[in-house]
This record gives C-alpha cells, sequence and structure tokens, in this order.
C-alpha cells in the first residue's frame, strides 16, 4: 500500500534536471541514426530553394508551371542549337566538308568525269566533278595553294579574293557543290550547267594582282 501511494505522488523535477534528462535522452544512438545525415540536409535544402523558385516563376510566366517548363525546354533547345553550330560539333561536321575526299586528278580530268557524267544523267557526279575542276584549275594556276583540308567555301572565299569578278559566283558554286555531295539533294542539269559557265570564267578571268601587267 506505502509502496502504490508513494508512486502515486507526483514528481517535482526542476528545470535544470529537466533538461539533463532530456539530452541524456536525445544522446541516445537510436535518435543520432534517425537524424539525416548532412547530404540530406543540404538536398532537402536545396528541393525547397527550387521549389520556392519555381513557385515564384510560375506566378510571373504564363501559363504557370507548365509555361515555365516550356520556356526552359525551348532554352534548351536553344543551348543545343548554338553548340551544334560554333561547338566542337560544328567544327568536327566543317572538317568532314572537304573539296577533295581522294587522290587528285587534274582539272581536265575532273572535267571529262563530269562531261562522262552529264550525258549519262548522272547530275550528283557532274555536279561534283565540275566544282572539283575549278578548284583544281585554281590550284595549277597558283592562285590557290594544293593543300589538303580545303573546304569548298574557303576555297571560294579563297579564290574570290584574287578574282573579284567572280567571287559571289565562286560562293554559289560552292553551295551547289555542298548541297550535291554533303547536304544529300540531288543534282540537277542546271546546276552542271551553272559550274560549267563558273569553270569557263575562272579560266579567262585574270588575277587583280595580275590585271596591270
Amino acid at each position: 500500500m506505502v509502496t502504490l501511494l508513494l508512486t502515486d505522488v507526483p514528481v517535482d523535477i526542476d528545470r535544470d534536471s529537466a533538461r539533463r534528462a532530456a539530452a541524456e535522452e536525445l544522446s541516445d544512438p537510436k535518435y543520432r541514426d534517425a537524424q539525416p545525415n548532412i547530404l540530406q540536409q543540404v538536398a532537402q535544402w536545396l528541393g525547397e530553394q527550387l521549389e520556392k523558385l519555381l513557385n515564384g516563376l510560375s506566378s510571373v510566366v504564363p501559363g504557370g508551371i507548365f509555361g515555365l517548363l516550356l520556356v526552359l525546354v525551348l532554352l534548351i533547345v536553344l543551348v543545343v542549337v548554338i553548340r551544334l553550330r560554333t561547338g566542337k560539333v560544328a567544327r568536327a561536321s566543317r572538317a568532314d566538308r572537304l573539296v577533295f575526299d581522294g587522290q587528285r586528278k587534274s582539272a581536265a580530268d575532273y572535267r571529262r568525269s563530269a562531261a562522262e557524267a552529264a550525258s549519262a544523267g548522272r547530275y550528283d557526279d557532274a555536279v561534283r566533278d565540275r566544282f572539283r575542276a575549278v578548284v583544281r584549275a585554281l590550284e595549277e594556276r597558283a592562285l590557290l595553294d594544293a593543300r589538303s583540308g580545303r573546304t569548298a567555301d574557303e576555297a571560294a572565299i579563297e579564290a574570290g579574293v584574287l578574282l573579284p569578278n567572280v567571287a559571289d559566283e565562286l560562293r554559289h558554286g560552292a553551295r551547289l557543290f555542298d548541297d550535291v555531295h554533303y547536304g544529300g539533294r540531288e543534282g540537277t542539269e542546271a546546276a552542271y550547267t551553272t559550274l560549267t559557265e563558273l569553270d569557263e570564267r575562272c579560266r579567262r578571268e585574270k588575277p587583280v594582282a595580275m590585271a596591270g601587267s
């Protein structure tokens, strides 16, 4: 009976004793194990900040959160396009767009093979070889140095400096070559005729450095 009465008496614990008791209880390993580690805390904080940011932006972007997601997708697409046009991918693609992809032939040989292809209706080959004839003839006249790795655009720009009267035609011819050889477009009789005329004009033109002689 005495024991029962003692257990019913409320225990008066002062503030310091209660603080020590709480500290001892919380120091139990089971509480430490239940707490998130530092990485979990950081991840939770970042998630909260991102949620606040998205909520804030969605309130000013038309369409709310869906409009914001659309804007983000468009930004990602824009970045990818810029990288493709100016980054390593673009440079690698440009490096493959060469005029000569094998052993060079003479300009006369390219003209002959272009004419044969055109007669057979193979205008893809005719366009390719006729433009190569243009570039090879310029190399044979020492207006272009015979080096590997030159693209059609580079050949047109370099030659256009010395042959300004046909500079625009050279650039147009380079586009015709690239469209057929690298762009997958079909060669046409009109394109072949344009390159044939360009070849003849380049053969008649004198470079600006020799115009006065």
